[in-house]
């Protein structure tokens, strides 16, 4: 059995898989198959947490837009923005993503720290 992470329509569940021939050769594609005859591509689980599925948390939210790791945090509670000033860097699989201002205004709290790691859709910064 595997766990893995899937995200469908910006939701994320964890699955659990068997492997079925685990250190046997792949089979070849079958060319009269068809992937949605595949009954295991049907996913239906709850969300991996409330957090995830809360999607941007309401107004003046800038929720992560992916899973990963803080890096840096650009800016401090108070500190007034510009839109599109960058508000902090996650890294997800050695790539640094830079989460921008989606308007002007002031950041009204950091939710996260530096080290922490984070999830998909999960709010970073408060503005008003």
């Amino acid at each position: 059995m595997k766990k893995l992470r899937v995200t469908v329509d910006g939701k994320a569940y964890d699955v659990l898989v068997e492997i079925l021939d685990e250190g046997a050769p792949p089979a070849p594609p079958n060319p009269g198959a068809h992937p949605a005859h595949v009954e295991s591509a049907h996913v239906s689980a709850p969300p991996v947490s409330a957090r995830s599925s809360a999607g941007t948390g309401g107004p003046g939210s800038v929720p992560s837009p992916l899973a990963g790791k803080v890096v840096s945090i650009e800016v401090r509670p108070g500190q007034k923005v510009e839109a599109n000033a960058q508000l902090l860097t996650l890294e997800a699989m050695k790539m640094n993503t830079y989460v921008f201002a989606p308007a002007a205004g002031t950041v009204k709290e950091i939710l996260v720290t530096a080290g922490d790691a984070v999830e998909e859709g999960q709010v970073l910064v408060k503005m008003s």
